[in-house]
């Protein structure tokens, strides 16, 4: 009884693996893992239209302050008990920054500050790397219009005078919301960030003229972060950014 049942299981198995592997080869597989704010140049203008609708929908940095599905936000309920551990882990009972945080969270159903920093971390780097390569179309997804000509400004004339930056982001030692607020129907939240990156600026000789390309740089920076909570668009933008005093 016990051969025929392993008999059995063995053709199971078989069957199993061909089917899943037919199945493969006509839907393709996803690995979880794709970088969503990849900007990948179309063939022709039909992809680069698909490419800028998608982008539209999908090239979200994941600042989970927003809401990825905004029909669940109406749905979405903590108790007192859960916020106040979330809050435990930002802010200590009694201080500004606590009451300011609840406030939000009050306001924006979805936002934890476990995952915004998350997220933030993953922004950061993301904007730090792509103004050192000059890449504007990253830059354009991340940055509120206003912080967007600045930086873009900065690159036109690093491009001008033919200089060009060696960089290499070590990665962040620390990051810490220090503020939160909501005014209208904007919130906002600022991060201090304390990171560790090698960076060099070269002229058109090729001379490093700012920066060491061999020692490591030790660099604190706040920046805000900020979304519209009546929009269903998920997307939180960079709008203002400061050195530490």
């Amino acid at each position: 009884m016990t051969e025929i049942f392993d008999i059995y299981t063995l053709i199971f198995l078989v069957l199993a693996v061909v089917i899943a592997i037919r199945l493969h080869n006509v839907l393709g597989s996803k690995t979880g893992n794709e970088r969503r704010w990849d900007h990948i140049p179309g063939k022709d203008k039909a992809d680069k239209d698909e490419k800028e609708a998608a982008e539209a929908t999908d090239n979200v940095i994941p600042l989970p302050g927003a809401a990825q599905n905004p029909v669940a936000e109406a749905t979405m309920t903590r108790s007192k008990e859960d916020i106040e551990a979330v809050l435990d882990k930002h802010a200590k009972p009694g201080t500004p920054l606590r009451e300011k945080l609840k406030a939000l969270i009050e306001k924006d159903k979805n936002f934890d500050p476990d995952h915004f920093l998350k997220g933030a971390r993953v922004a950061y780097e993301l904007i730090v790397t792509s103004f050192a390569e000059g890449n504007r179309n990253m830059l354009r997804d991340l940055l509120s219009p206003e912080v967007y000509e600045g930086f873009s400004q900065a690159i036109k004339e690093r491009e001008e005078r033919g200089e060009t930056v060696d960089s290499s982001f070590v990665g962040i030692e620390k990051s810490e919301i220090i503020d939160a607020q909501i005014r209208g129907e904007r919130e906002q939240v600022t991060v201090k960030f304390i990171s560790s990156l090698i960076t060099a600026t070269m002229n058109a000789e090729g001379k490093v003229i700012d920066g060491d390309p061999k020692k490591v740089l030790r660099v604190t920076d706040i920046w805000t972060f900020a979304r519209q909570l009546t929009s269903p668009d998920p997307n939180w933008q960079l709008i203002a950014t400061e050195g530490a005093k």
